[in-house]
């Protein structure tokens, strides 16, 4: 009797050309890593159109980023067990209904609730958008060209925030920054309904209930205990109290892990040495460079005296840097190894922010904005594109959804921490002025520690990703 395939298809249709796959993979991806951002520049509208608190307005950031995270492998393992077609649909569809309901919303609190709603939409689409592109490219040349596509799209959303969120609330009103969401997300829905062929796991299809719910409430409650430190600072109880319970939480849940039969996370996974390394390297990357895009608007903004777009069009060639970066990838790394393009790519990020640290309270746009942020950029689209697919090719094919849930997850929490991290030494350094060379020095500060971080992510992948060779052998 033959054993069912760990990774079967559904649909029995031809299958449409895979270009089209990619872009609508990476059209989900895009409108999720955009939304993270978007909103930064229309807040101020916001808090005087909905009365919002200081702490209110800071939850419309972070509703949407502590759902993200806390689902995230959640929705990885449903997208295996019930279908990455029908995960990306689900997520995609529960998206856009939040952000319509958000760009409706006539009280704080409806506002705060539809983005906590669109970041759970996010978790359940995001992982899918990968394990969908994973699936209908072969793995070699063919598959590195389009995770570059991906990771591409992926960091070009993040980039973008700051700029469409300007020209939607100068333009038109706050509201549109969710709104536009609306006709993108049906575009995109009917798009991967026509031509994203369904996949899932072989085998038993059965959730580890107990596990979703600790890993969730463990991945949730860090992000929140993170993001309290930006108003609390680390050693308060607000701050400590949430932190003890994740780490609890994930504790609970690894046991839980370790002896269930059919469990959320397989911990073998882990002895896969490329998808350890990979997240590892993942998770303080996105410690050091997640908070670039932060820090340089607010230099623009509040240092240089830039209006909100302004300062997204000064970050423009800063994100076509890390396109660039992205698509140079895959050739790179068939000459030189996924590793050591990887290595190099955050090198290069990590001279970029030294450059950036550099900065001045007059400086120019060309060598004070312009070319660091290229420099940190293109590095940035280097080191991802091969730490994603080191990642995803390490695991076994029943296992994708939750290698790429995994792989956002470590970027997403890393960037959040780092966030945390890098705020609490800006302003520490600055000392509470808010003079233009008070605020520089804070900045830079950041940027020299944002350094020194992703110097530590060189250490890991040198140290322990394995080499091209070593990188595919299955966990004993």
């Amino acid at each position: 009797m033959l054993e069912a395939p760990a990774d079967i298809a559904i649909s029995r249709k031809a299958a449409p050309p895979t270009w089209l796959i990619v872009a609508a993979a990476c059209a989900g991806q895009f409108l999720v890593v955009l939304d993270v951002s978007v909103v930064n520049v229309a807040l101020p509208s916001m808090r005087a159109d909905l009365g919002l608190s200081a702490t209110g307005l800071q939850w419309v950031v972070n509703a949407y980023s502590i759902a993200f995270a806390g689902f995230m492998l959640l929705g990885g393992r449903a997208g295996d067990l019930f279908g990455r077609k029908r995960m990306f649909l689900v997520g995609l569809g529960l998206f856009t209904l939040a952000s319509l309901a958000g760009g409706l919303a006539q009280e704080g609190w409806q506002l705060l609730a539809a983005r906590a709603v669109q970041g759970l939409g996010a978790a359940v689409l995001a992982p899918s958008t990968l394990t969908i592109l994973t699936s209908a490219v072969p793995e070699g040349a063919a598959r590195a060209r389009a995770i570059a596509t991906w990771t591409a799209v992926g960091a070009g959303g993040g980039a973008a925030g700051g700029l469409v969120g300007g020209v939607l609330t100068e333009g038109l009103d706050w509201r549109w920054v969710l709104l536009i969401n609306v006709p993108l997300g049906a575009l995109v829905l009917t798009a991967a309904a026509r031509w994203i062929q369904e996949s899932k796991a072989g085998g038993e299809r059965r959730l580890d209930l107990p596990g979703a719910v600790l890993v969730t409430a463990g991945t949730a409650t860090l992000a929140y205990g993170v993001v309290q430190t930006e108003a609390e600072g680390w050693g308060a109880a607000a701050t400590l109290a949430p932190l003890g319970v994740a780490l609890a939480l994930i504790v609970t849940f690894l046991a839980v892990e370790a002896r269930t039969r059919l469990p959320l996370m397989p911990l073998g996974l882990f002895r896969v040495r490329a998808v350890a390394a990979a997240n590892a390297a993942m998770f303080v990357c996105g410690m050091g460079s997640f908070a670039m895009w932060f820090f340089m608007t607010l230099y623009a903004q509040n240092v240089l005296g830039y209006t909100p777009i302004e300062a997204g069009l000064a970050l423009v060639p800063s994100s076509l840097a890390v396109v660039a970066g992205s698509k140079i990838a895959p050739r790179l790394m068939r000459r030189a190894g996924a590793r050591a393009v990887a290595v190099s790519g955050v090198l290069i990020t990590a001279a970029g922010f030294t450059w950036q640290s550099t900065m001045g309270p007059h400086g120019g746009y060309v060598t004070g904005i312009m070319l660091p942020g290229m420099v940190m950029m293109a590095g940035a689209g280097l080191a991802m594109t091969p730490l994603a697919s080191l990642a995803t090719s390490g695991a076994a094919p029943g296992d994708a959804g939750l290698v790429s849930g995994l792989i956002n997850t470590s970027r997403t929490l890393g960037g959040s921490l780092g966030l945390a991290i890098l705020s609490t030494v800006a302003a520490g350094r600055s000392a509470g002025g808010t003079g233009p060379e008070d605020l520089t020095n804070g900045y830079a500060a950041a940027f020299r520690w944002g350094a020194g971080i992703l110097l530590v992510a060189v250490v890991l992948l040198v140290t322990w990703m394995p080499r091209a060779k070593e990188a595919r052998q299955p966990a004993s």
